[in-house]
C-alpha cells in the first residue's frame, strides 16, 4: 500500500465513522415521574415515583439514533397519603415486593419538530412488557444556567418533559380506575464524564 492510498483509507475511515453519542444521566433532585388517574370517575388523583435512574445516549447529529433506558423503583411510590401508598404497593396494584422495578427501554425515536420527538419503547410494569410512546419536548441543551455560580452544575446538561398514556389493566395493575393512566415526566440530565 502506498503512502497516498494509506492517507486515502484513513480519510475514508474518518468520513464514515459515526459521531459518538454523549451519555447523560438523570439528576435525581430534578427528575419527577408522576402519574395520574381517575378514581372511578369521581375524582382525579396523582402520585409520583421518587427514585428514577435514567441514561440517555444522545446523538445530537441524528436524534433518531439516540437511545434511552430508565429504571424506576416501584417502592418509591408516593401519593402524599400513607395508607394509599401502602395499597398501591400491595398485590392489588404494583406488588412491589415481587416487582421492584418499572423499566423503559427505547426502541424508536421519531423526531416531530425542532425540539420534539416521539419516544417509543418497551415498558415493563408488574412483569408485563408493552410498547409505550412518550411525547417528549427538549427544554434545555448545553451549559446549565447555574454552572457559573455552583460547581455541581458545571458542564453539559439536557432537560426534557414528556407525557404519555397507558392502559394499566394491560399490565395487570388494579381494576379500580376509569380510563387511561397519564404519565408526566420532567428531568434534568447531566453529561456523564
Amino acid at each position: 500500500m502506498t503512502f497516498k492510498s494509506m492517507i486515502a483509507a484513513a480519510a475514508l475511515t474518518v468520513a464514515v465513522t459515526p459521531a459518538f453519542a454523549q451519555t447523560y444521566k438523570t439528576d435525581q433532585g430534578h427528575t419527577e415521574v408522576r402519574f395520574g388517574w381517575s378514581h372511578a370517575g369521581v375524582s382525579n388523583q396523582t402520585g409520583e415515583f421518587t427514585k428514577v435512574d435514567g441514561t440517555l445516549d444522545l446523538d445530537a447529529d441524528d436524534v433518531e439514533a439516540s437511545t434511552l433506558n430508565v429504571t424506576i423503583d416501584t417502592n418509591s411510590l408516593a401519593s402524599g397519603f400513607g395508607p394509599l401508598d401502602d395499597h398501591l404497593k400491595s398485590a392489588d396494584f404494583f406488588e412491589v415486593e415481587t416487582y421492584p422495578e418499572i423499566t423503559f427501554v427505547s426502541t424508536e425515536i421519531k423526531r416531530t419538530g425542532d425540539t420534539t420527538a416521539d419516544v417509543t419503547g418497551d415498558m415493563t410494569i408488574h412483569g408485563v412488557t408493552k410498547p409505550v410512546t412518550l411525547n417528549a419536548t427538549l427544554t434545555h441543551q448545553g451549559e446549565h444556567p447555574l454552572g457559573g455560580a455552583i460547581e455541581y452544575y458545571k458542564g453539559d446538561w439536557v432537560a426534557f418533559s414528556a407525557t404519555g398514556e397507558i392502559d394499566h389493566t394491560e399490565f395487570g395493575v388494579g381494576p379500580f380506575s376509569t380510563g387511561p393512566i397519564t404519565i408526566m415526566i420532567d428531568t434534568e440530565m447531566k453529561a456523564d464524564g
